[in-house]
């Protein structure tokens, strides 16, 4: 199992790792998280070697708030970079199946106007599922009240999740795992 992304899946391992060991250690899960990280950077790393020599079951990936973050992306060029890293993972690891995240919300209200711009990207998204090799998995919604709000109970900063918000995490992708995994 080999995880892909930005800060918010560094962190995991980085900030939380006994939990990262309970959740992911049977599975012998590796980190590839970088803080900062933009579809682009992830591309860069993929071509030059980040995943040859490995053979992971599952990758799962989550990128492109902070190309909404820094750089205020169209939606339509995250989607793009996103589909550009799927495939380049495909060249790489031909029978790894991808577990593609949702980009978790972000801001504390819901007309936040980074968060609607991951939205919308997230609305792009399910179009590179093709349930054989990439599945999407959107759970933003179990992190919000019911009102849409997200609190910094479980994201402090309104970006990256806590302890608990990736408890959470790991009980909604939990069940696709197990599919994926077996």
């Amino acid at each position: 199992l080999v995880f892909i992304g930005d800060s918010i899946t560094h962190n995991w391992e980085q900030h939380n790792k006994p939990q990262w060991d309970e959740f992911w250690g049977k599975y012998h899960a590796l980190n590839l998280g970088y803080g900062g990280d933009r579809t682009e950077n992830v591309l860069w790393r993929l071509q030059h070697g980040e995943i040859d020599s490995i053979a992971p079951k599952v990758a799962v990936m989550m990128i492109g708030t902070n190309n909404t973050g820094h750089r205020h992306e169209a939606p339509e060029l995250i989607y793009a970079g996103i589909k550009r890293d799927i495939q380049e993972i495909r060249k790489h690891l031909p029978h790894t199946k991808i577990l593609l995240l949702a980009i978790f919300p972000r801001g504390e209200k819901p007309d936040d106007d980074l968060r609607l711009n991951n939205e919308k990207v997230n609305a792009l998204l399910p179009k590179l599922a093709d349930g054989k090799h990439v599945f999407f998995l959107n759970f933003g919604k179990a992190f919000l009240a019911p009102d849409g709000t997200l609190s910094k109970d479980i994201f402090p900063d309104l970006l990256h999740p806590n302890g608990d918000g990736y408890k959470i995490c790991q009980r909604e992708m939990q069940p696709t795992l197990d599919k994926l995994m077996h």
